[in-house]
């Protein structure tokens, strides 16, 4: 069994199905793996509902400013 030095590990970024490209110099070897820590990109839950807040309330300002541009654009056709 290899045994690997503390200075030889490296910080790998998973595909979207969490597994981990070591490279060719591990081909047919068996290889455990430990892993140490995981950083998220997503986002928690807080910052979730701050952005759906958000994304609510743009919406809900775009809904009023297309009533007033709809009813503009109904009122023009009408004269």
């Amino acid at each position: 069994m290899t045994k690997v030095e503390a200075e030889d590990l490296q910080t790998r970024e998973t595909d979207d199905r969490g597994r981990v490209y070591l490279g060719t110099e591990y081909a047919n070897k068996r290889v455990t793996v430990a892993v140490v820590e995981v950083d998220s990109d997503c986002p928690d839950e807080d910052e979730l509902a701050a952005a759906y807040r958000e994304a609510s309330k743009s919406a809900e300002e775009l809904s009023e400013a297309w009533d007033v541009a709809s009813d503009e654009a109904w009122d023009g056709l009408s004269d």
